[in-house]
């Protein structure tokens, strides 16, 4: 295609993208898929500067206003962003500025701000008094929507400012919102009344803000982040964005206390990095941090593009949602009988990973999100989850397509699927069903259960299918000779396998709990139950009042652990266990150091001395192995993680520790512990005495 025609394709689809998503607040392609058709038409404006229009969309911004609203024309243009996607285009932008600003290598200070990823808005307060909201809508006229914004609680009605500071009239930059929480208990609420349901926090807020009767947007949970002034006549003046932001908090409006003013730019992308990693801590989705210069001066002598100006840039992370192909809805059967409903999918990129295959949860959640095999859906990967697919792209159903049914038997053994009473769970009754006992095989030697290396789930289809694996148990009576003749078996293989299955026999006790497969006892509770008493058979033999008392598990989870040591099958495996030489003692006692710590004689267990406390480790600790010193700071009330972040309160460091996460540590002024420390820490609850 010749670079017209392209330019001509490209202005179409990505205007039409512009309405769907600013004016019905229905987007049918990913911000990701977006993005790259914008910086596409960029690239060959650049190339062919002649076939740029003025009406491009990479000089406008936004879309036009509804006609629902009132149009409001803005005094100063609400303007886009221009986009950095990795460190490259972050230092390249640096570049650009500080060769148009003819400054050089001279020291400035940023402005780092998470990007809220909600509706950009315009409030105007007149003498102290709000009396207007408007969208941005082309960024010259946006729609009025003063009436449906003075139902947002966190809009302050009036400037709680000393007459003297209260300019004639001022205009107040943020983004609505919807907290995750919010957002998840009003999907609940659509969904019982039968409702739409929506797709993400975004399209809620803005939804809830173009409704036409503002006692509807008023029942919604709508919350405001103020990041910029705009217009402004009279009050103090300013000669640095933070100082603007001090003005903005000090008149009532939320600032998000997450912004950071650093001294050059590895400090921005050392903040970009931590939010990255930290942003599923927060209520709100974000999905990049904003950039701005610090010196308003700056702002005037650098001024702006047709779109964007040129003393910010939006770095975005890698998006979390993408638009796929739904080619079918199978069923799979877990260790307990449970069958799941999953997508297939057309394989997409996301974040950081190709997703083929998502979660659809139970029945209900299929008949609420109305997916169908030929849909275009949403598919979402936040962090480290399970990819889900969060719902249809509407209006890219084919046609004459059907609601998909659950089936009424288990796909694997014939036998029939049965949703039980008063639950959203279907599951295969047939015990004996061959999926069953390799997912209960395969859960156990899991990485977050047993973590036996190399027997993964294709492994256990075989060892089961030719009769050498019954139940967990079976594994640790299996010998090299046994697998060295089998199909993709050797003597080296066959030798590494059963060495990784002896190698398990010593795992911590709440490793092997997770891995029995106990209903409702997840790594969590498995760690509770191995905390309070002192090996499995306590476990096992305790009444239901008894586990009942334990952090976490409660009357429901007691019971399913009781009716589990009940059934004598269950009963045999332990004994196989113990016949093997597996570990059954809690993780509260460290092998071959004795505990550390004391144990307080009314309760049983030892005394929480970090009870509240977050703490890392990193590298190799001489006495502990890693799984011993998190089981070690489990038993001692602490919770162990895998990152370092604002919430964490030690870091322990042994041999060779990850150079990020002591940077990270040092940066928040988080304290960091050798191993003698460490001891000292879990013994006594306190660090440097």
């Amino acid at each position: 295609m010749k670079p017209a025609e392209r330019i001509a394709a490209l202005t179409r689809e990505i205007a039409e993208h512009n309405r769907a998503y600013y004016e019905l607040d229905a987007p049918v392609v990913s911000d990701a898929t977006y993005d790259a058709l914008v910086r596409e038409l960029r690239e060959l404006e650049s190339a062919n500067p002649e076939l740029a229009e003025t009406g491009s969309p990479t000089r406008t911004v936004g879309a036009a206003p509804s006609p629902l609203f009132a149009p409001v024309r803005h005094a100063v243009a609400m303007m886009s962003l221009d986009n950095a996607f990795d460190r490259a285009e972050l230092e390249a932008w640096d570049a650009r500025w500080r060769k148009l600003a003819g400054v050089g290598g001279e020291a400035t200070d940023y402005v780092c701000e998470l990007k809220i990823d909600g509706l950009a808005m315009s409030l105007t307060y007149e003498n102290g008094v709000f009396v207007r909201a408007a969208t941005r809508g082309n960024g010259v006229e946006g729609e009025d929507v003063t009436s449906n914004v003075a139902t947002v609680e966190a809009v302050p009605k009036e400037l709680r400012l000393s007459r003297a500071d209260v300019p004639r009239l001022v205009e107040v930059r943020g983004e609505v919102y919807m907290a995750l929480s919010d957002f998840q208990e009003l999907n609940r609420h659509q969904a019982v009344s039968g409702a739409k349901v929506f797709a993400n926090p975004r399209n809620s807020a803005a939804g809830s803000l173009r409704q036409k009767d503002p006692a509807v947007t008023a029942t919604r949970a709508l919350s405001f982040w103020a990041y910029q002034l705009g217009a402004k006549e009279g009050g103090p003046s300013f000669t640095r964005h933070s100082e603007s932001l001090e003005f903005l908090s000090e008149a009532g409006f939320p600032v998000n206390p997450h912004i950071n003013v650093v001294g050059d730019l590895a400090h921005v992308e050392a903040y970009c990095e931590r939010w990255l990693a930290d942003r599923h801590d927060l209520d709100y989705e974000t999905d990049g941090v904003v950039v701005k210069l610090n010196d308003l001066s700056l702002h005037e002598r650098l001024g702006a593009t047709s779109h964007a100006p040129r003393w910010a840039i939006a770095y975005k992370y890698p998006p979390e949602e993408e638009y796929t192909l739904l080619r079918d809805i199978a069923v799979s059967i877990g260790r307990s009988g449970k069958a799941t409903p999953f997508a297939v999918l057309e394989p997409v990129r996301v974040s950081g990973s190709t997703v083929s295959m998502a979660t659809l949860h139970n029945e209900d959640q299929v008949r609420l999100k109305d997916v169908r095999p030929g849909d275009t859906v949403i598919v979402r990967k936040a962090g480290e989850v399970i990819p889900e697919v969060v719902g249809p792209v509407a209006g890219l159903r084919p046609p004459r397509t059907k609601p998909w049914r659950f089936p009424t038997t288990c796909p694997r053994c014939g036998g029939p699927l049965v949703r039980l009473e008063g639950e959203s769970d279907t599951f295969c009754t047939n015990v004996d069903c061959p999926e069953q006992r390799i997912q209960r095989i395969a859960h156990f030697a899991s990485r977050s259960a047993m973590d036996i290396e190399g027997l993964g789930e294709k492994r256990v289809e075989q060892l089961t299918s030719l009769g050498l694996l019954v139940d967990a148990g079976d594994l640790y009576a299996l010998l090299p000779e046994d697998l060295e003749p089998l199909e993709g078996f050797g003597a080296l293989s066959a030798s590494n396998l059963t060495g990784a299955i002896e190698a398990s026999k010593s795992r911590a006790l709440d490793r092997l709990l997770t891995g029995l497969g106990i209903r409702h006892v997840g790594a969590a509770g498995a760690r509770e139950l191995a905390a309070a008493f002192p090996d499995l058979d306590a476990i096992s033999s305790a009444p239901q009042e008894s586990l009942a008392e334990v952090e976490g598990i409660g009357p429901v989870i007691a019971e399913s652990i009781v009716r589990f040591f009940a059934v004598p099958s269950n009963r045999e495996l332990i004994e196989k266990f113990r016949r093997a030489g597996v570990n059954l003692a809690s993780t509260a006692f460290v092998p071959g150091r004795g505990e550390v710590g004391e144990r307080d004689p009314g309760a049983g267990q030892l005394v929480q001395t970090l009870a509240g406390r977050t703490v890392v480790v990193s590298g190799t600790l001489s006495g502990f192995s890693r799984d011993e010193a998190e089981a070690a700071i489990r038993a001692h009330g602490g919770k162990a993680t895998g990152s370092v972040s604002a919430k964490t309160d030690a870091l322990v460091v042994g041999a060779d520790p990850g150079a990020s996460k002591v940077t990270k540590a040092e940066s928040l002024g988080v304290p960091i512990l050798d191993e003698a420390a460490f001891e000292h820490f879990l013994k006594t609850g306190r660090m440097g005495d």
